[in-house]
């Protein structure tokens, strides 16, 4: 994994177990690596990797099971479009509508076919 020197590497592993639910490739039930086990794959500090789960457990979208491990929700996939959907619409959308009007485009131009 590559990562942008933008974001804190912690948001970025986090996006990563996201898609990896939206795109089927992490599954609801799946054990997800140690926190050790996916820090040293990662090339990162596993205090990293921890601040991932706490942050993903704090929104419902993995769950420790003491001893065993960290796995996924079985409703992540649900939670997470909900979380991106509202972060699109609060965020991106309006910035992009704003774009489209200052170069003057008409929604109707847009293929979205892309």
């Amino acid at each position: 994994m590559e990562f942008d020197s933008n974001k804190p590497i912690w948001l970025q592993i986090g996006d990563a177990i996201c898609d990896g639910v939206l795109a089927g490739s992490v599954s609801s039930g799946q054990r997800l690596p140690s926190v050790r086990e996916y820090g040293a794959q990662l090339g990162v500090n596993p205090n990293t990797v921890m601040r991932t789960y706490e942050k993903l457990t704090q929104d419902g979208i993995i769950f420790n099971k003491r001893g065993i491990g960290y796995f996924v929700s079985d409703d992540a996939k649900e939670t997470i479009v909900q979380a991106q959907r509202k972060n699109f619409m609060d965020n991106e959308l309006p910035a992009f509508v704003r774009r489209m009007r200052l170069l003057g485009i008409n929604p109707a131009e847009i293929d979205f076919n892309i």
